[in-house]
């Protein structure tokens, strides 16, 4: 963690945000694929500006027709996708019927496949790289309580914005909030920033009061805020026009607000569009895993943990382990335990993990952890008394 006593802040970005709707369309593609055949190699990217949405990417499917499928229906799924973000208006955000959409789709390389996919049936790493996953007891879900509550803040925000209580809400939003520790530990909220995207015909004053009252006082409860709580909403005024209208997106540009709010290194792989063949997801997804564990299991109260691999190579090249002074055992004990428990592989990884389901999509907007949902398998801890007896 980056800090013990002062002030931390992390962020959010709704799933209007335009990354975050490129990164919403690379995995809807990625779903795709993994529909019709689920071993399929898939690195998709997406690019959004103004009325353009450009896909394109690498692909590799069993049978020919499979790709020829998804590649044929692309177009239409980038528009269903856009309609589901809540995009409508080319003068405000996108219009989802009118847009121009480009597809420009390619084979795997075979020099990858062959690297990846050995001859003797086990899967190697799909990339050379590094991956951290992170865990603390700050919060229940064992997240940090800055990005956890710049989360919550969104996700309620989409609720209301849906069933029509903030019906001036539209889908483009940033949160960001700061916590302040003491001792490691936090000790209140110091600020919260809320930028949202709203209609033209509502007064600035009317957001500000009508998001202060039904969301902010509902997910930053008086009892969490510091006595000189600074709450800044829409703080440079009016927001009328949002999405790739205001500004480009891109696949993979928030992997802070898809990990830890910077609470915790980071290798650098984005997530969404690939599959779990590459490590920069699926090793990421296991470090998470494997870090809940170490803090489910009462062996240390913060738990940072770093895999690296070769492009190729099944065996993670590296296994760290930093329990930032607050662990029950040591930290050598437990980087040792860990391969005993846990196969850490990218076959085991996807195995364990089941990562070869068409359940991407739903990853692509607040966060890829901390989250209750029974697709997200990473987030379970079924192997906590394992660990334990591993490391006694």
């Amino acid at each position: 963690m980056l800090h013990h006593d002062g002030l931390f802040s992390s962020e959010s970005v709704a799933s209007g945000h335009p990354d975050k709707v490129c990164d919403r369309i690379s995995d809807a593609i990625l779903d795709a694929f993994l529909t019709r055949d689920p071993q399929a190699r898939v690195a998709c990217e997406t690019f959004a500006a103004d009325d353009k949405v450009i896909v394109a990417g690498e692909f590799r499917t069993a049978e020919r027709a499979d790709f020829d499928a998804v590649r044929a229906g692309a177009d239409s799924l980038v528009r269903e996708t856009l309609r589901k973000v809540g995009y409508r208006d080319a003068a405000t955000d996108l219009d989802p019927d009118n847009c121009d959409i480009e597809v420009r789709f390619n084979h795997q390389s075979p020099q990858i496949a062959g690297a990846v996919d050995a001859s003797d049936g086990v899967l190697g790493a799909g990339d050379q790289g590094m991956m951290f996953g992170y865990a603390c007891d700050e919060t229940p879900e064992l997240m940090p309580l800055a990005i956890s509550l710049a989360h919550a803040l969104l996700v309620r925000l989409h609720e209301h914005r849906t069933d029509g209580t903030l019906a001036f809400a539209r889908t483009d939003a940033k949160s960001q909030v700061t916590v302040r520790y003491r001792d490691g530990v936090p000790s209140g909220i110091d600020t919260v920033v809320l930028s949202l995207q709203h209609d033209p015909e509502v007064s600035l004053e009317h957001v500000r009061r009508d998001v202060t009252r039904v969301l902010i006082d509902e997910i930053v409860p008086e009892t969490l805020r510091r006595p000189d709580f600074k709450l800044l909403i829409n703080p440079a005024g009016a927001w009328t026009v949002g999405g790739p209208k205001a500004d480009t997106g891109l696949t993979g540009r928030k992997i802070i607000v898809d990990t830890y709010g910077g609470a915790c290194p980071h290798g650098g792989g984005a997530f969404s569009g690939k599959d779990a063949s590459k490590v920069d997801r699926s090793a990421a997804y296991a470090a998470r895993w494997v870090a809940k564990h170490v803090v489910a299991a009462g062996l240390a109260r913060r738990c940072t943990v770093q895999l690296a691999y070769a492009i190729g190579r099944a065996e993670p090249i590296s296994v760290g382990v930093d329990l930032h002074g607050t662990g029950k055992v040591a930290e050598s004990r437990l980087a040792s335990a860990l391969p005993r428990v846990f196969d850490l592989t990218p076959g085991g990884i996807i195995a364990a993990l089941d990562l070869t389901r068409p359940i991407f999509a739903r990853t692509s907007a607040y966060g890829h952890f901390g989250r209750d949902d029974p697709a997200f398998t990473w987030e379970a801890t079924p192997r906590i008394e394992e660990l334990q007896r591993a490391c006694a």
